[in-house]
């Protein structure tokens, strides 16, 4: 009877969970910067109609959500909460500009927050991501830092893709758009 042999298993091509996040947090950053680019401080305060949040309110908002969550991935905040509360979750839409953090101020603490994300992300292990997380924001009991950083990257993706809707808002063509086909 012939020798059974074994062969080496062939290596994974997937990724894995945290260069997932990483990829999907990375396009996030590229979907808020190509439909921020010249957005002035006056555009961004501009409000859809018949009602909804400005690009202000909506950039200040993805801020929020990672200032409240790069901490647990060992990152310090950018701007404390103390300054983004009128961006949070639940409050009123930003109609006064007095109300609202300039435009190029919060473009600059997104992408020193998005630059902490990631790096967070990439020294998050696997045993962290199974870690319970205790007063999740989204109410599951059974939140996990892996399911948790998913549904915000869901948030982040959702509110993203307004800014593209907010960008036509204040008179400006789309930004991104699809590769022509041949």
């Amino acid at each position: 009877m012939p020798e059974a042999t074994m062969e080496a298993a062939p290596k994974s091509t997937a990724m894995s969970v945290q260069d997932t996040l990483r990829d999907l947090a990375g396009k996030v950053r590229y979907t808020v910067d190509v439909n921020t680019k010249g957005i002035s401080h006056a555009d961004s305060l501009k409000q859809p109609q018949p009602a909804g949040n400005c690009s202000n309110w909506v950039l200040g908002h993805l801020l929020v959500i990672y200032t409240k969550t790069i901490p647990m991935l060992g990152e310090q905040s950018v701007i404390g909460m103390d300054r983004l509360g009128h961006y949070d979750r639940g409050s009123a839409p930003i109609i006064d500009a007095g109300d609202a953090i300039v435009f190029d101020e919060l473009l600059a603490a997104w992408n020193t927050s998005c630059d902490r994300f990631d790096a967070g992300l990439s020294r998050v292990s696997d045993e962290m991501l199974l870690q319970p997380v205790a007063d999740s924001p989204t109410g599951n009991p059974n939140e996990t830092v892996h399911s948790l950083l998913f549904t915000l990257m869901f948030h982040q993706t959702y509110h993203s893709g307004q800014l593209g809707l907010l960008r036509r808002v204040a008179g400006m063509e789309g930004a991104i758009t699809q590769p022509s086909v041949s």
